[in-house]
């Protein structure tokens, strides 16, 4: 008798591969790393107050602080209820369609993270490479960092830190955190410390004198004043106003602090990942914990360097990256850097601008961590091929899915450095994450109704408010404040990521996802396997 073919089973294999190689604390530092204080927060957000000049930003962290946590409690309720490697990606898939969510995972989480590269190299660059540069006087290298060749080798030593990260596995990265975490934060110490004892005056003077050490520059601190406009650059650090231009300052935190569930597509992995009030904590502590360091740094920074100077400083060194303006020191005024000019000997500096690199190397990883589970959980479907979910035996790492991050993201690392349009090509590149995060959000808001079944016999369905599952309020809310953000982005010319070329760009993206789904989808259909089938059932574990 001839053979009869067996029908194909839905998922790829019977169980995934992985293993649930962290716990709570690990959970949590990946969430606090996530938002992490010092390469986002110093960087991208708390440097641009200046181009709101009467908005204030402890009123406006805290409100974005309350609206994110309704964030995480959409994240930490999916989770609770679907506690899968691929998050985002898995969600969607079970309660919209297989096909939205692939278009809107895939491209947030695994096309736009190629593009964010370049970004983590060059944070590298402006808070470790060029502060030591410029620390032991080393002009030359100063010289060649700042260039094309310089920035593109920088991102290469990211992307290749970033895959290496990853290869160590769930567990060797979660090793790597913890000490990260506990360097970076006598680091951070050390500088509140000297913050706190020392004086305007103090830091005025050691200033002037590291600037006229190290760049030939006299009279850096006035000059510095001088150069942003002088003392009318913001107003005094407070709480008033509570409202209006203050709340134009929220679309900048979120490139900083939107991303306390940025762990969430890796829970598969995680002990105890169906308890939502674990998972919850976990991304709370790493968003208010963040919070907390950021409200005491600003406080010390208007008291030590002075509310008008750190914002001129800020002030200068983007007017310098946008051709408008000039700066009296060639680098970014780095705050640990600052601080650390107080010693006056340079190994001393060294060190703290060294520890405060362990923020980065910590934080590394994120650039492809979470992007490779949710290709992952992809193939794991039968979208993308079957060896894209190929796991290692040692480490249990999806090999393949990390090398399709990290080959595209060394192309793109090129095109950044030598190029000059590509960089605007990519200006959108937080706003198509938040696109993703707004499908989720969407999709915990009718879950309730959509996978009735699924939602009762899960945890978070004890939770209501005012009779309605707390789920759908937390999804609503997360949809409305990500919605602001979008619209903002999108609208106002103030946030510089609302460029014809890169919205046009970022839609290729998604284009790109959607033939991708689509030929997988006839693909498989010629194999005799239902792609809606699949996505009408759990992935096992």
């Amino acid at each position: 008798m001839a053979a009869v073919g067996e029908a194909p089973t839905l998922f790829l294999r019977k169980a995934t591969g992985l293993v649930k190689g962290w716990s709570k604390f690990d959970a949590f530092l990946y969430s606090f790393m996530s938002v992490n204080f010092v390469t986002l927060g110093l960087f991208f957000a708390l440097s641009v107050l200046a181009f709101v000049p009467t908005g204030q930003v402890l009123p406006a962290l805290l409100i974005s602080g309350v609206f994110i946590t309704f964030l995480v409690i959409t994240y930490a309720g999916m989770i609770s209820v679907m506690p899968r490697a691929g998050g985002d990606y898995v969600w969607q898939s079970r309660v919209l369609t297989g096909g939205i969510a692939f278009v809107l995972a895939i491209t947030g989480w695994w096309f736009i993270l190629w593009y964010w590269a370049p970004v983590y190299g060059n944070i590298l660059n402006v808070e470790v490479f060029q502060p030591l540069a410029a620390i032991f006087k080393a002009d030359g290298l100063l010289t060649f960092l700042s260039g094309k060749n310089g920035l593109f080798t920088v991102i290469l030593i990211t992307v290749i830190l970033a895959g290496f990260l990853v290869s160590l596995g769930m567990e060797g990265y979660a090793k790597v955190q913890k000490y990260c975490f506990y360097i970076g934060f006598i680091g951070l110490g050390i500088m509140f410390l000297v913050m706190l004892i020392g004086s305007r005056a103090g830091f005025a003077s050691a200033f002037d004198q590291e600037a006229r050490n190290l760049f030939g520059v006299n009279n850096a601190y006035t000059q510095t004043l001088k150069d942003a406009g002088g003392a009318s650059v913001v107003p005094n650090l407070g709480f008033s106003p509570f409202f209006g231009d203050t709340l134009l300052l929220i679309p900048f935190l979120c490139f900083w602090i939107l991303w306390p569930n940025w762990g969430a597509t890796l829970y598969g992995e995680v002990r105890g990942a169906s308890d939502f009030k674990r998972v919850m904590t976990g991304m709370m502590w790493g968003l208010w914990v963040t919070i907390a360091v950021a409200l005491v740094f600003l406080l010390l920074a208007s008291k030590f360097f002075g509310w008008q100077w750190f914002n001129a400083a800020n002030l200068n060194y983007w007017n310098v990256v946008y051709g408008v303006g000039k700066s009296p020191i060639p680098i970014w005024s780095y705050p640990p850097l600052l601080v650390s000019f107080y010693f006056h000997n340079a190994i001393v500096q060294a060190i703290i601008v060294l520890m405060f690199g362990a923020w980065f190397l910590g934080w590394a990883g994120t650039l492809f961590l979470s992007s490779t589970r949710v290709i992952f959980a992809a193939a794991f479907d039968r979208i993308l091929p079957e060896r894209v979910a190929d796991v290692s035996e040692r480490r249990h790492v999806p090999v393949w899915a990390l090398v399709l991050m990290l080959v595209p993201s060394v192309g793109v690392g090129a095109l950044y450095a030598y190029t000059s349009k590509f960089s605007t090509y990519i200006l959108d590149a937080t706003l198509v994450i938040a696109v993703t995060f707004f499908g989720t959000a969407i999709a915990a808001a009718i879950l309730p109704w959509r996978k009735k079944q699924l939602y009762q016999n899960s945890p978070i369905a004890r939770y209501t408010v005012a009779g309605i599952p707390l789920i759908t309020v937390s999804g609503v809310v997360t949809a409305l404040f990500l919605g602001f953000n979008i619209w903002k982005w999108f609208k106002d010319d103030l946030y510089a990521v609302n460029n014809k070329q890169s919205l046009y760009f970022m839609g290729a993206m998604y284009a790109l996802a959607l033939v991708i789904y689509v030929v997988a989808k006839i693909y498989r259909r010629s194999q005799g396997i239902d792609l809606s089938a699949i996505h009408r059932e759990i992935p096992v574990e």
